[in-house]
């Protein structure tokens, strides 16, 4: 990889300390466009399949099942070789930030090829739509993605500085999703594009090419320190992938965090399958533009509390224990909107709870994740970044495809009725069966008071902050010997 990436631009960040405009501009504001775009996907993109090309009813309900399914299993193939090549990436800007600058000029077409599916034959669009999902998900954002989560474990071993850039990266991944997707989208954007397909197509290309010039900015104010605490060394011996995997998940810290990662994934990825459709036809009607806002205001107002409490108490308490305390919340809060799903009242104190029990994992989960790779370090006088990080992209890779092709099977299997939209351009809905009703209640609030409870359990034993300064210490000690 030297060849590829001789003549890199040099990052705008010299300073061996993590500086203000790096915060602001490198972790808050750079991945700011990448982030919008895939909360908008991960909201919309299966509204868009179901509600706009109608696929549900695809060859028996089979294409929307399968398709999510199949193109995640060449995600998670595309993550392993992305992990392997980032770990055998070797340049003066470092190992991941080389394919961050890459990243920008592919998302925003693969972007807007999502959407652009022709008006042909079921077969055409189902090659289409297979097509465009997995140069965007399997390439384009599975480059980014990789690059852009290693940035803070790569960005400095200093725990306190280190957990600071963690709740910035989160902040603007709440931002996104928290205030413009699940507040302006559904107040003002989805009563006004409904089921048209050019104003879809439209919006979309906007947000695809508003990622390029921000992921940019990202690569410009990043900066890999731990990486260039090898520069000019002896480079590390290359060991096999099999053997990496070997050292990973014979530590038991990296275990018990990849089971709470994918624990959690399981539980968020059908939470967000069913928002806007539980929104739609239990607790609201399609699109009236308030019962959606009003949930996700709910939502929204304790992930604003978060920026200025959850790190305070992360450190005095520590990362684990408040992460773990927040679960137990997090469960009570699902299980009273699951009790009274249809009752706006009490499910708005529910989903206060909830998100309030949600904090801790939502700002502090990297920096633990870091804590992680640092004690793997320590144990194994290596550094697997890319290898660990690829395992960690195709646990979300992975459960994404499942849930996604489990929720459609869901839908399919209880009769699930697509809107249409009649001669004057105006979108009509149909009345689901209680069947639907049930799953998608189900999706939304019911699974994650059992995912809340077994998240709680297995931070019990994830105690790796216990060791970890001590750890940091010899690591740095062996690299000045």
């Amino acid at each position: 990889m030297m060849k590829l990436f001789t003549r890199l631009p040099a990052s705008r960040v010299t300073s061996d300390e993590v500086t203000k405009r790096e915060k602001w501009l490198g972790y808050l504001l750079g991945p700011a466009g990448a982030l919008l775009l895939n909360a908008v996907l991960a909201t919309y993109l299966n509204v868009y399949y179901t509600d706009v090309l109608k696929l549900t009813p695809l060859w028996g309900g089979v294409f929307l099942t399968v398709f999510p399914i199949i193109s995640k299993v060449i995600d998670a193939i595309t993550n392993i070789i992305m992990g392997q090549i980032i770990d055998r990436t070797h340049s003066k800007e470092g190992k991941a930030r080389p394919w961050l600058l890459i990243s920008t000029f592919l998302l925003p077409v693969t972007g807007i090829l999502l959407f652009t599916v022709p008006e042909s034959s079921d077969l055409v669009k189902a090659i289409w739509v297979m097509i465009s999902y997995n140069l965007f998900y399997s390439l384009a954002y599975t480059i980014f993605n990789m690059s852009h989560n290693l940035m803070v474990p790569l960005s400095t071993r200093d725990t306190t500085a280190r957990g600071g850039l963690s709740v910035f990266n989160q902040v603007t991944s709440i931002m996104m999703s928290g205030i413009l997707v699940a507040l302006v989208f559904p107040m003002v954007i989805m009563p006004a594009i409904g089921v048209d397909k050019a104003k879809w197509i439209t919006l979309m290309s906007i947000l695809s090419i508003l990622a390029l010039p921000l992921t940019l900015l990202e690569y410009f104010f990043t900066k890999e320190r731990v990486t260039a605490e090898t520069e000019g060394q002896k480079r590390e011996e290359t060991v096999s992938f099999g053997q990496q995997l070997k050292m990973i998940f014979s530590d038991r810290y990296m275990v018990l965090i990849y089971a709470y990662f994918l624990i959690y994934t399981v539980g968020t990825v059908l939470k967000n399958m069913g928002l806007v459709y539980y929104c739609n036809y239990v607790l609201g009607t399609y699109n009236d533009g308030i019962t959606q806002t009003l949930v996700s205001v709910i939502g929204g107002i304790p992930m604003g509390i978060g920026i200025f409490t959850v790190w305070p108490l992360a450190k005095k308490f520590g990362k684990r224990n408040v992460t773990m305390v927040g679960f137990i919340l997090y469960a009570v809060g699902s299980l009273i909107c699951w009790i009274f799903p249809t009752n706006m009242v009490i499910v708005l104190i529910g989903q206060f709870i909830k998100n309030i029990g949600g904090l801790p994992s939502a700002y502090v989960f990297m920096a633990l994740f870091a804590d992680c790779l640092d004690h793997l370090e320590w144990k194994t006088n290596m550094r697997v970044d890319g290898t660990a990080m690829s395992i960690y992209n195709i646990i979300a890779v992975a459960i994404v495809g499942v849930m996604t092709g489990v929720f459609n099977w869901m839908l399919a299997a209880a009769g699930y009725i697509a809107p249409v939209m009649d001669s004057a351009g105006k979108t009509i809905a149909a009345v689901q069966p209680a069947s639907v009703t049930n799953v998608i209640t189900f999706a939304f609030v019911g699974l994650e008071v059992f995912t809340g409870i077994a998240l709680a359990v297995i931070l019990i034993f994830l105690d790796v902050e216990k060791h970890i300064a001590k750890e940091q210490a010899e690591v740095k000690a062996r690299r000045e010997a």
